[in-house]
């Protein structure tokens, strides 16, 4: 009998609570609103939907953004300024092609998305961390590593960073820390990719202004995406930088071949936002993703043992706990799924080590209830694992 191929990259186990994939519920994403862009998309666009696109992007999706932009943060970018791409890691991959070379020193704060860090290493990067606190990312501990590799007669060609809503700690990086980064990053010629693609995905109150917004032409690279606030399936994101920055990317061999990513499902989402639907679309996300929040944090509070602590994340898909003092979450991680939960543990997102009393519970797959008897299933888990040593 032949094998079926995978429809889909997420692998759900039957009675297993996956609190490890940072995904959204299926059930949330929106079928019908895509159903009524497309069809305006084909009545209105046409061919022109269906031909190779312009290498930046259709005009129609651009101006859609840079005017939203413009409603929700007071500043509307200039179309220049912009590009779109098929998603945050697309876009990362190109920089990383276009802009270093293997052997590059690339800072990256610690700990990161680890599957950034993934698409670093693919260009022989070398990965330096910058440490992080409830805070965000210490800009005092970034400017003494600036110092030592200038004194090295070394330069960082990259910082990447998630400032809002951080991949995996839910942290936000405070006003006062984005003033001095920027002001470090202008001193410095340091370039920063700033990954935002939470920013809009807030709970209790919107975040600080975006690095980029800060700093317009500045030394920032925005990159955004559709996958958090949409549907991951489109494939499709949008790149906010300096003029310079875009026309090289435009004019990559990949996209002097094939034309804009993606380019006729940027039509549909440029349908999708003109109908209204994508602000309410990302409406309804907060207060489903809050009440998920609040559900996990509470049974966290319930079910773990006290040495366990977590911050209170602000917005975007996860919850980082730390383990009781001695507990690897490695090493508990069989365990935890011997009881029937999972999730990502916190030394995958550390570029040098680290991590291993941590780990990444995402709250936007799953549903109530099952949060609930994941955090269950994993206090009891805990309870039932002896320390192995202090980390």
């Amino acid at each position: 009998m032949k094998k079926s191929l995978p429809n889909v990259q997420l692998f759900l186990r039957p009675g297993v609570v996956e609190l490890s994939w940072g995904h959204p519920d299926l059930a949330l994403l929106p079928v019908d609103g895509m159903r009524q862009a497309t069809q305006l998309a084909l009545e209105r666009d046409g061919t022109a939907a269906l031909s190779y696109g312009a290498e930046q992007g259709p005009g129609c999706l651009i101006e859609q953004m840079c005017a939203r932009l413009g409603c929700l943060e007071g500043t509307e970018p200039p179309p220049e300024q912009m590009m779109i791409t098929g998603g945050t890691s697309q876009a990362l991959d190109i920089l990383c092609t276009l802009l270093t070379q293997p052997g590059d020193v690339v800072l990256v704060e610690s700990p990161t998305y680890h599957l950034a860090l993934r698409v670093l290493r693919d260009h022989d990067l070398a990965l330096m961390p910058v440490p992080t606190d409830d805070g965000g990312l210490r800009v005092d501990a970034l400017e003494e590593i600036l110092a030592a590799l200038q004194h090295q007669g070394r330069q960082a060609r990259l910082l990447y960073m998630v400032p809002t809503f951080s991949n995996p700690t839910g942290a936000t990086l405070a006003t006062e820390r984005r003033a001095a980064l920027l002001a470090l990053a202008q001193r410095t010629g340091l370039l920063v990719l700033e990954d935002d693609v939470y920013h809009e995905l807030w709970y209790d109150a919107p975040p600080p202004p975006p690095l980029y917004s800060l700093s317009p032409g500045g030394p920032v690279v925005r990159l955004g995406s559709f996958s958090k606030v949409l549907a991951p399936g489109l494939r499709l994101g949008w790149m906010l930088a300096a003029p310079e920055i875009i026309r090289r990317c435009t004019g990559s061999g990949m996209l002097d071949s094939g034309g804009g990513v993606n380019h006729f499902t940027a039509h549909v989402v440029a349908a999708f936002v003109e109908l209204g639907l994508l602000d309410r679309q990302v409406e309804m996300l907060r207060a489903a993703y809050r009440q998920r929040r609040d559900v996990l944090l509470d049974a966290l509070a319930h079910h773990l043992p006290e040495e366990c602590r977590w911050a209170h994340p602000g917005g975007g898909f996860f919850v980082w706990l730390r383990l009781p003092r001695g507990v690897d979450s490695a090493a508990l991680l069989p365990a935890a799924e011997a009881k029937g939960v999972s999730y990502v543990p916190g030394a995958r997102f550390c570029a040098d080590g680290g991590g291993e009393r941590y780990c990444r519970l995402a709250f936007t797959l799953v549903s109530p209830e099952d949060m609930v008897e994941g955090a269950r299933r994993l206090g009891a888990a805990l309870r039932n694992h002896p320390p192995a040593g202090c980390h």
